[in-house]
């Protein structure tokens, strides 16, 4: 176990190795400099070429990433170029918002979806057919119009929840969650629907299997067999769909973040990109990469644990 789990971290490692290079090589492919992108349009091209030695941007580009991957590892991702704040301070702000949408929809699409799936899958019949075509419906609904039915309901009519904003959990935590209520439930929906199927077609192979037709013939309470044996069998690619919608989250976030106001990483990537701010975007690229990297870890530790053959080769 202990050779497993060194080999994937230095995979992890050259994974956000290379990653971070392709990010510094397409930074670098931006138009513009770091002395044009700060100073402005009406700045001298002398001025421009002096923040730029300053800042090193004429150097040989081994020289650059190294310098900055040096830096990168102590914590330091560089300062912005149109305010000339700390990259790494702005994310780290910004982090936790993304990261709280991401796992509060993660975890309530997993709830309501291996509900319906494994529902669906053990009632059959017409409930069903009624699941399948509910979750149909469902995977139909574009995120963002869902978003703003949300919002009309429980915010305009009946103000359940606040439209848009976020209050940091330390500030209060019943307004922590009061703020992400609607952005999550938005979030939810679809991935929802794609845990459901995934546990219904996983639950209906499960039941099929010897072992569960030996469980019932030696007369097995059927809880037991349905959400303990049945349940755990198809646990692996349900496992593996729940990790996957939280790095689709994570990384695909930037609707819900924009309609609802949310100052996370989706909302400050468009920003940043739109602005040319170089040092910004390479630190949100590694940032997220990192996130990706280490739910993927997690993913493949959890399958080795759930699978009797993983665990025991």
């Amino acid at each position: 176990m202990a050779l497993f789990i060194t080999k994937r971290l230095l995979m992890a490692l050259a994974t956000v190795l290379v990653v971070a290079v392709l990010a510094f090589l397409l930074v670098h492919a931006m138009p513009g400099s770091p002395g044009a992108v700060s100073l402005g349009a009406g700045a001298s091209q002398e001025a421009i070429d002096e923040v730029n030695q300053r800042l090193g941007w004429n150097d040989p580009l081994p020289a650059q990433f190294i310098t900055w991957l040096g830096s990168a590892v102590q914590g330091d991702l560089g300062v912005s170029l149109i305010d000339g704040r700390s990259v790494s301070t702005d994310l780290a702000s910004r982090l936790p918002v993304t990261a709280s949408l991401a796992a509060g929809a993660t975890i309530l699409s997993a709830i309501l979806g291996i509900a319906l799936g494994v529902t669906a899958a053990v009632r059959g019949g017409v409930l069903d057919q009624a699941i399948g075509g509910f979750v149909g419906l469902l995977v139909a609904l574009p995120a963002f119009w869902v978003g703003v039915i949300f919002v009309y309901l429980f915010a305009v009519q009946s103000s359940i929840f606040p439209a848009t904003g976020y209050v940091p959990f330390d500030v209060s935590p019943q307004d922590w969650a009061l703020s992400l209520a609607l952005p999550v439930i938005t979030l939810a929906v679809g991935g929802a629907a794609f845990i459901a199927r995934q546990t219904r077609a996983s639950m209906l192979e499960a039941l099929q299997q010897e072992h569960i037709r030996t469980l019932r013939a030696t007369a097995t309470p059927t809880w037991k067999i349905l959400y303990v044996h049945a349940l755990r069998y198809a646990s692996l690619p349900i496992v593996a769909g729940i990790a996957l919608q939280f790095i689709g989250l994570f990384g695909g976030s930037v609707i819900a973040e924009q309609l609802f106001a949310m100052p996370g990483l989706g909302q400050a990537v468009q920003t940043f990109v739109s602005t040319h701010d170089a040092p910004a975007v390479q630190g949100v690229v590694v940032i997220a990469t990192v996130v990706v990297v280490a739910v993927n870890l997690v993913l493949e530790l959890a399958t080795k644990f759930l699978d009797p053959k993983l665990r025991a080769s």
